[in-house]
């Protein structure tokens, strides 16, 4: 086992990505590094198949703030895309687990789609073997859309891990299934309030 992780860790530095094919042909495996758990993991049709429980939903919703605006209960793990007339759009999200929980106010300052990662220094330390940088993809933990949040290292992002959704595992960052973040990023603007409640 330790020297498949050297293995795996010495193709991680060669590659510069943190997903390392391993196994035959078509029946390729793949691991890759989950920053949230700090470990390698499997992953594939099986692990692929998983889904959020938790459905985006129409919901009723009173708030004084504008309609565009998106609210984040970290406490509820939910976030509220205010539609006005007193309704919302509920999403399920991955919060911070703890220790990297935070709430503020601020606003999206840039979108992209299957964004690159590139692990904060802060984050490379406590977890040695992280990539400098790793480019978008599916099995990129950014997932298929990011909304970046002001100057901060925080983002609203999709996920290759949709039964991460309802769960506090990230290192600050705000995660949608794949399937939600498409549809909230279509719906959102450059200069979008973001309000993260704890």
């Amino acid at each position: 086992m330790l020297l498949r992780r050297l293995f795996l860790a010495i193709a991680l530095i060669l590659t510069s990505s943190a997903v390392v094919p391993f196994g035959n042909g078509g029946a390729e495996a793949r691991q890759v590094f989950d920053p949230a758990s700090r470990t390698w993991r499997d992953i594939g049709r099986s692990t692929r198949a998983g889904k959020s429980k938790i459905k985006r939903k129409l919901v009723r919703y009173q708030t004084k703030e504008k309609p565009g605006t998106i609210i984040i209960n970290t406490s509820e793990r939910r976030l509220y895309h205010v539609q006005g007339n007193g309704k919302a759009m509920r999403y399920g999200v991955g919060v911070g687990r703890v220790g990297f929980q935070w709430s503020g106010v601020n606003r999206v300052s840039r979108k992209a789609e299957w964004p690159g990662w590139t692990p904060p220094a802060a984050m490379r330390k406590r977890q040695p073997g992280l990539p400098a940088y790793m480019p978008g993809g599916i099995n990129n933990p950014l997932g298929a859309r990011a909304l970046y949040i002001g100057s901060t290292i925080y983002r609203i992002h999709g996920s290759n891990e949709p039964t991460s959704i309802g769960q506090a595992v990230s290192s600050g960052c705000i995660r949608l299934t794949n399937e939600d973040v498409k549809y909230l990023y279509e719906r959102v603007k450059v200069g979008t309030k973001v309000i993260v409640v704890r």
